[in-house]
């Protein structure tokens, strides 16, 4: 039986840029990668994001791989709970689970390549395509370039676009910027939207935890009459009591759970009637044995999960696994750094993702993308 033999992190510096509607923009996206080989030859692979990349790499090459190797990688339950009790041993989120999330989707991906069968179909095989929506809105676009932006999407066959509100307004807010002006201008942005793109498209929110209750509040019930879909992240920390209280106040459905790092804080916004949609992210949630556990308690309550936070090319597995899994992210940076470090990648038809019978995670990346954009320590 195959053990594993090397565990080793390191950082990527990839490049994205946006070419889009009416403009053209570079952004870095810092990924923490991990390869785990075996003894005979198998290798996996799984990222972490949305962190310090530096941070998370450091604990896994200082605390983690010694420990890992001589492990049968399929036995990815124990893996997580000695991965738990060493990173995270008093329930602690943020880089100890980022650590583990990447290194227990290189462990499904080594599961997959040995017993020769995808990820999504280790998982539970629900089903072989998922619904995809495109995050295109992001702050840096004037609202004139969002609208053109938004119509492109449409015209790529897209029915399900997301934009992003609130852009750090509580982390930023002050006489130069304060918050009652940013969601003032996001209504207007909201309303560009709706406008180029027709009633038909179903609109996304995105404020990543960046309000408090009072603006969220407002903001949701000003663009309520736009047909949102689902308003993500609305409140700072993801606050369950809050997001309940804003759940009941706006009328708007409400989707958080990318960035928690614990299966205990989806418990806490179920309890409290906080959510319609959990999010968790196999990237940044504890990897796909913490979230397999999510998707279940979700299905518990009768709620749905949807992939949020990027790296739809390792979500997509999650979604189709799960019986109530449902929509992916499209996230088109993430998206254009990733078509940089692999080849063969899964791509979008007519706003669905048809995930096919390679083995693992269904690619790798690329031995000379990690030289090329790999960060010396």
């Amino acid at each position: 039986m195959a053990k594993i033999a090397r565990v080793s992190a390191r950082v990527l510096d990839v490049p994205a840029t946006l070419d889009l509607g009416k403009r053209k923009k570079t952004q870095i996206m810092a990924i923490c990668l991990v390869e785990i080989e075996t003894d005979d030859g198998h290798k996996g692979h799984g990222i972490t994001a949305i962190t310090d990349a530096a941070i998370a790499a450091a604990a896994v090459n200082s605390k983690a791989a010694a420990m890992l190797v001589g492990e049968n990688p399929l036995d990815s339950e124990r893996i997580w709970e000695k991965l738990y009790w060493l990173l995270t041993p008093r329930g602690q989120s943020g880089i100890g689970a980022h650590a583990i999330a990447a290194i227990d989707v290189a462990i499904w991906d080594l599961k997959g390549k040995i017993l020769g069968q995808p990820v999504w179909r280790l998982l539970g095989g629900a089903r072989s395509t998922v619904p995809v929506y495109a995050t295109f809105g992001f702050d840096f676009f004037s609202k004139d370039e969002l609208a053109a932006a938004a119509k492109d999407w449409v015209a790529k066959g897209m029915r399900d676009l997301k934009m992003t509100v609130g852009h750090n307004a509580l982390a930023e807010r002050g006489r130069e910027r304060p918050v009652n002006e940013v969601i003032a201008e996001d209504a207007r942005r909201v309303a560009a939207v709706r406008e180029a793109v027709g009633p038909d498209v179903r609109l996304y929110l995105d404020a990543n935890c960046s309000l408090d209750l009072f603006h969220a509040t407002r903001l949701a019930q000003t663009v309520k009459e736009y047909g949102i879909a689902f308003f993500e992240e609305p409140i700072t920390q993801n606050d369950a009591r809050q997001m309940a209280d804003l759940r009941r106040a706006a009328g708007i459905p409400l989707a958080c759970g990318q960035n928690e790092g614990t299966a205990f804080r989806f418990r806490e916004l179920l309890a409290a009637e906080a959510v319609d949609v959990l999010q968790p992210n196999v990237v940044i949630t504890g990897g796909f044995t913490q979230c397999a556990k999510i998707a279940a308690l979700g299905q518990t309550y009768n709620t749905p999960i949807a992939n949020g936070g990027a790296w739809i090319h390792y979500n997509m597995h999650l979604q189709a696994g799960m019986s109530n899994g449902s929509l992916c992210e499209y996230h088109h940076l993430a998206v254009v750094a990733y078509e940089q470090l692999c080849d063969d990648l899964v791509k979008p038809k007519d706003g669905w993702m048809e995930l096919d019978e390679r083995p693992g995670l269904g690619f790798d990346i690329k031995p000379e993308a990690i030289k090329e954009f790999g960060v010396r320590g």
